[in-house]
């Protein structure tokens, strides 16, 4: 079952009252199949009015949902012949980012993203998407790979941050993030990012500075979580929301100040309600920008985007 968000509340009351019809459904002597009709329509109705207007506060709510699809479930719904590299060659293998090897609708491509994990084993074996040093660098060591062999490079960005512990420091955390967004945009293949659901801080550029970005309608993508924002200016994360709106990190802003490339519908209510739909949007969104990049030479790739990061933030 769904969970539901706080602006939710109205959705799932209607969604009990449906639930406790049909348990009612099951005596013959009743006929309430029309009310049970009329009820789903008033759902439907007043699910998308909802997600028409949602806030920056209420999208980040919707980025964060744990039912939203993960990047095991994109690799398993959209790649074939997934054959996962581990490991960085110098410290460890970081589950919090993922890579390797894959077949993208007849494309041999490398696919790297970070994994969340979708309940509290695997959350903690993925440290919730938050990379330390390590897992950069083995996002450096496959992009590397990739551009040996000539092949695109595909990625799907899904975390708060990077980790922000003592060891990740020690072992050079913004080392490594800096050398990781260096790697992506040295890249003589065409590179795709998708932001699924959080792009939070370096963390997130780190695997994102690629020559077209896209961003699903209800992600989220920004410096800093609106809860850090709001800690640092009005010393109260209690401004979280405040700050979602000041800091620009819809979809819909991002696009219009071109700091990514194109917005992929989600399914009404988001993509965790239909995982499926959402999953095959971003492939037909992805195939699509390939097609666009592959064949392009080395240095055109290299100066289409040097040029796309330099244009961003002038008048």
């Amino acid at each position: 079952m769904t969970a539901f968000l706080d602006f939710e509340k109205q959705v799932a009351a209607l969604d009990r009252q449906i639930a406790e019809l049909r348990e009612m459904g099951d005596d013959p002597t009743l006929n309430i199949d029309n009310d049970i009709a009329r009820l789903e329509d008033k759902s439907s109705k007043l699910l998308r009015e909802i997600y028409s207007k949602l806030t920056p506060w209420q999208k980040t709510q919707v980025a964060r949902h744990p039912d939203r699809p993960h990047f095991k479930h994109y690799v398993a719904g959209l790649f074939d012949d997934w054959m996962p590299l581990a490991g960085d060659r110098n410290f460890a293998d970081d589950q919090a980012i993922l890579g390797g090897l894959a077949r993208f609708r007849g494309r041999r491509v490398m696919v790297i993203g970070h994994e969340k994990g979708d309940d509290i084993p695997s959350r903690m074996k993925h440290n919730f998407g938050m990379a330390k040093p390590e897992g950069y660098r083995k996002a450096i060591r496959l992009m590397q790979l990739a551009d040996r062999f000539g092949l695109p490079v595909v990625t799907l960005v899904d975390t708060s941050g990077a980790f922000p512990g003592i060891q990740a420091e020690e072992r050079g955390q913004a080392e490594a993030i800096a050398r990781s967004t260096e790697q992506c945009l040295a890249l003589g293949v065409p590179m795709v990012a998708a932001v699924v659901g959080e792009g939070g801080s370096g963390g997130a550029i780190a695997l994102a500075a690629a020559n077209r970005v896209l961003m699903f309608e209800h992600a989220v993508y920004s410096v800093i979580s609106p809860e850090g924002c709001a800690s640092i200016l009005w010393r109260t994360s209690d401004k979280a929301a405040d700050a979602a709106a000041a800091m620009k990190m819809s979809a819909q802003d991002l696009l219009g100040l071109k700091v990514i490339d194109r917005i992929v519908p989600e399914p009404v209510g988001g993509a965790h309600r239909a995982p499926d739909v959402a999953i095959a949007a971003l492939g037909d969104a992805i195939e699509q920008e390939l097609g666009a990049l592959s064949g392009l030479p080395r240095d055109t790739l290299l100066a289409a985007r040097e040029e796309k990061f330099l244009a961003m933030g002038r008048a």
